[in-house]
């Protein structure tokens, strides 16, 4: 049975909603998972550090697709609420060719400069080639993947999330396939990488574009459009806070290789890179069921049901929470094997890397409900809330604390940080809540 925006949702309803979007952003996760295990295991611990150098950037360049995806389906399904479909699919189609303007910009940008943002970024001699190589391939496919970032978010207000399912799934596997043949068997090593992540994308990005520049049957569709800067500038406002997480991640990333190159070297950064990987795919579940509960706050707010409102709010916190303590749990319980599947052929980095990761696993505890409220406050259209739970969980409490406490508590103080972030980051989320309630009767 179809599920509509307009539906109440029960808690039953709501995991079948969100499931496809929680399923699509795990799986993206696949791209840089898939290739940190073949890059690792078949090209060496150099390459692997060179890769996860480097691909904080590539996720900044990237990072406008979550902003307008985010936003602008926030906008977009509110003026669905209102009952203004014909103004929804102008300001939809507007954006996605707005998207794919800044993305070729973006482009051109990134393939210029990214030889001297790696040697910034203190790249060793024998990283800096593989930074550069790995990066100006995986550019080749940046507006594919920032059109991929927008889909996701506007394929649930379309209400075709298992669209964008299949469609994460067919790009995903193609990508795993293809590191197992360019990597795997034909040797191409970091090149052999990228090469595969391109492909896969250009699937994530493309099939989506065709099926809303083509007659469907959902909500939305790609067409005539007029020039609305208020409705860009809202989109991106109102995303700022997703734009902003990405952002702010990929430079707290950077710091951390800084830290992890002078108090370590090498195999800190190898390590952390470990970390990273499960943390997209933890991140990916909070990530898609507030991306996937996003589009039907922002209808129900648009056409003012509070009582849905409500209740969607109280079940989201409910939800939040199982998925904190189980996603804990997991990752304590799992650190060893999921640290030898990366740098299992390494004693040493093995015994550092599940160190650090059962330090840092106890950050999933806070981490899905600063993730929530952040996103709940985009879906309400409050933009600068959002962007202010986002920047200060990253760029305020993540950066001071991991620039001090490896000062009082050493390598274990680059770990710890996350958790002290985190935390912090929940104090605030909890007194926006609050402070906010009464305005939007949540």
């Amino acid at each position: 049975m179809k599920i509509q925006l307009s539906d109440h949702f029960t808690f039953r309803r709501l995991l079948r909603f969100t499931l496809p979007s929680i399923a699509m952003m795990i799986f993206s996760s696949v791209y840089v998972i898939v290739d940190g295990f073949f890059v690792s295991n078949y090209v060496g611990a150099t390459a692997f550090a060179a890769v996860n150098l480097i691909m904080p950037i590539l996720m900044i360049l990237s990072s406008m697709g979550f902003m307008i995806g985010t936003g602008g389906s926030a906008l977009v399904s509110m003026t669905l609420g209102q009952g203004h479909a014909k103004k929804a699919n102008e300001i939809f189609s507007l954006l996605i060719y707005f998207v794919i303007a800044c993305g070729a910009i973006l482009d051109i940008i990134g393939y210029i400069f990214i030889g001297n943002i790696a040697s910034a970024l203190g790249a060793t001699p024998e990283m800096l080639s593989i930074c550069i190589q790995y990066a100006q391939i995986s550019l080749i496919s940046l507006i594919p993947f920032m059109l991929q970032n927008v889909f996701q978010s506007f394929l649930v207000t379309a209400e075709k999330p298992h669209l964008g399912l299949v469609i994460t799934i067919i790009s995903g596997v193609a990508n795993i396939f293809l590191d197992w043949l360019l990597v795997g068997q034909l040797a191409m090593g970091v090149s052999g990488a990228a090469t595969a992540t391109v492909i896969s994308e250009f699937l994530g990005g493309v099939l989506p574009l065709i099926y809303f520049l083509t007659k469907n049957k959902s909500r939305l569709r790609i067409g005539k459009t007029r020039f609305d800067g208020k409705a860009i500038l809202r989109s991106c406002l109102n995303g700022s806070s997703e734009l902003m997480t990405y952002i702010a991640a990929s430079v707290v990333d950077m710091l951390y290789n800084m830290q992890l190159l002078k108090y370590i070297g090498e195999p800190g950064v190898a390590a952390y890179g470990v970390i990273m990987y499960y943390f997209t795919v933890a991140a990916g579940l909070f990530m898609g069921y507030s991306l996937g509960a996003a589009p039907v706050i922002s209808y129900n707010y648009g056409s003012g049901n509070t009582t849905e409102l409500k209740g969607l709010f109280k079940k989201s916190l409910i939800l939040t929470g199982i998925f904190s303590v189980i996603i804990t749990i997991a990752s304590e319980l799992g650190s060893g094997l999921i640290s030898s599947i990366f740098v299992g052929y390494d004693a040493d980095l093995m015994t550092l890397t599940v160190n650090a990761f059962k330090i840092y696993s106890i950050a999933f505890l806070f981490m899905g409900f600063n993730m929530f409220a952040s996103s709940f406050f985009t879906a309400l259209n409050n933009g600068p809330v959002s962007a202010l739970i986002s920047f200060a969980r990253t760029l305020v409490f993540e950066v001071l604390s991991v620039l001090f406490l490896p000062v009082l508590l050493g390598i274990n103080g680059i770990w710890g940080s996350a958790i002290v972030a985190e935390a912090a980051s929940l104090a605030l989320s909890i007194i926006c809540l609050i402070i906010f309630r009464k305005k939007y009767k949540y």
